[in-house]
């Protein structure tokens, strides 16, 4: 693939950050030690909150990285209605980057944020340009995102308008290279929907991300995977996104970030601590540099700052007690993945025409996405097995590799038993013991 000039579409340089590249030498550094980083996805709209969540964060009894998760405004572009509700104190459910004053922003980081500690932001946006402008004012050099990953999920902007946003907002925030700082850029193709997406999907849609921001300019990148249902079937699926990242990017600096859990969340802390501890030793036996975790409190509302750290640290503590293992064997995952991502490559040499001509044909398909570019022939089942497999694969290009489940057809009642498993499972031993009392 030919690679952009990583200032073209950058007519001016902008400011580098104060300390630039910090997260990129971080987690280089903790991926070269196998040290497990973990990062919360922590937002509040008050800067000085938001400056208390980063200071506890960096104090927790582990090896951590900060999150400025933004606001739902701010996610959709409506940047006068975040700065009228910060200005009236209204509540929003993260910080609103794009309309707060790079002062304030800069304040609530000047002491905390630094190479000892660096901060991402987090957003949700399929038109990230001003945010990807404002966290470079504020001194920043990481997010996350991706021009299908903050596309399909959220809203009906089209996929042709997210890869030109994002197209340019990874120029803008690749310019920055130019001045000796080394940007990252994370891709959110893991995670998409959150749940009930087969693991050849995720592992694909992310590594084709992350070749859309090296084709883009950058040079340090991440890809993400989210727990799934079976903890055999993840660590495959962690072990097939490395194999694919190493043959895809060779010449970039790359790591892989788990997600605990992104579906239907445990009601009971016990069970929620649970899934995240599982989530930890998943990350270390795969090789995974980082975690992000979710609390105790995610079934039923925004974390407190103590939850988020204490979500923290029982990842860590859990981390300690597993090694990194050698992969399981094969059934399929990284064949799946390998035909998904060789049939893109062969639509366009410009990956962003790739990606929208994948999505048009169903060569990429994403079961239970309503967004108007999906095609919305594939769907899941979770088998016997706790497996997540395919119960149809419309157009994907998986030939004889696809193992599909089409026996079992996907009722309303399935689908409600589906996305209720995870939370099932580990909260069930909480209750069992609350009725044995």
């Amino acid at each position: 693939m030919p690679s952009a000039d990583p200032a073209r579409g950058s007519a001016t340089p902008r400011p580098g950050p104060a300390h630039g590249g910090a997260f990129h030498r971080f987690m280089a550094d903790a991926a070269r030690s196998g040290t497990l980083v973990v990062q919360p996805r922590m937002g509040f709209a008050d800067p000085a909150r938001m400056r208390a969540g980063l200071l506890a964060t960096r104090g927790a009894a582990a090896t951590t990285v900060g999150t400025l998760t933004l606001d739902s405004f701010t996610r959709v572009g409506d940047y006068a209605a975040a700065a009228r509700a910060a200005a009236q104190g209204h509540p929003l459910n993260g910080y609103p980057l794009v309309s707060m004053p790079v002062a304030t922003t800069t304040g609530l980081l000047d002491g905390v944020h630094g190479e000892d500690f660096p901060v991402q932001v987090r957003h949700g946006s399929a038109r990230p340009g001003r945010i990807v402008e404002a966290l470079i004012d504020a001194g920043l050099d990481a997010t996350e995102g991706g021009p299908v990953s903050y596309c399909l999920p959220y809203g009906r902007t089209s996929l042709a308008t997210s890869v030109r946003a994002w197209r340019e907002a990874c120029r803008t925030l690749a310019a920055l290279r130019v001045s000796g700082v080394e940007p990252h850029l994370e891709s959110f193709g893991g995670c998409m929907l959150g749940q009930l997406c087969p693991p050849s999907l995720l592992i694909a849609l992310s590594v084709l991300e992350g070749m859309f921001f090296r084709q883009h300019g950058l040079r340090s990148v991440s890809l993400s995977y989210a727990q799934q249902t079976s903890a055999e079937q993840d660590e495959e699926a962690v072990h097939a996104l490395r194999a694919l990242a190493a043959d895809h990017l060779p010449d970039t600096s790359w790591h892989v970030v788990v997600y605990a859990y992104m579906g239907v969340y445990p009601e009971t802390r016990t069970g929620a601590l649970a899934l995240v501890a599982d989530a930890a030793r998943l990350a270390v036996r795969t090789g995974a540099a980082r975690l992000i975790v979710k609390t105790a409190a995610e079934a039923a509302r925004i974390p407190s700052v103590a939850e988020n750290v204490t979500a923290l640290e029982t990842a860590t503590n859990a981390a300690r007690s597993v090694r990194r293992t050698a992969p399981p064997p094969s059934t399929g995952v990284e064949e799946e993945a390998r035909a998904l991502v060789e049939a893109v490559l062969g639509l366009h040499d410009d990956l962003g025409q790739a990606l929208i001509r994948a999505f048009a044909r169903g060569y990429l398909d994403v079961p239970f996405c309503l967004h108007p570019d999906n095609a919305g022939r594939t769907r899941s089942v979770i088998s016997e097995q706790g497996r997540l497999e395919w119960s149809r694969t419309g157009s994907l290009p998986l030939g004889p590799t696809a193992a599909v489940h089409s026996s079992r057809r996907l009722t309303s009642s399935g689908l409600m038993y589906a996305l209720q498993h995870v939370k099932t499972r580990y909260d069930a031993p909480a209750v069992s013991l609350a009725r044995a009392s």
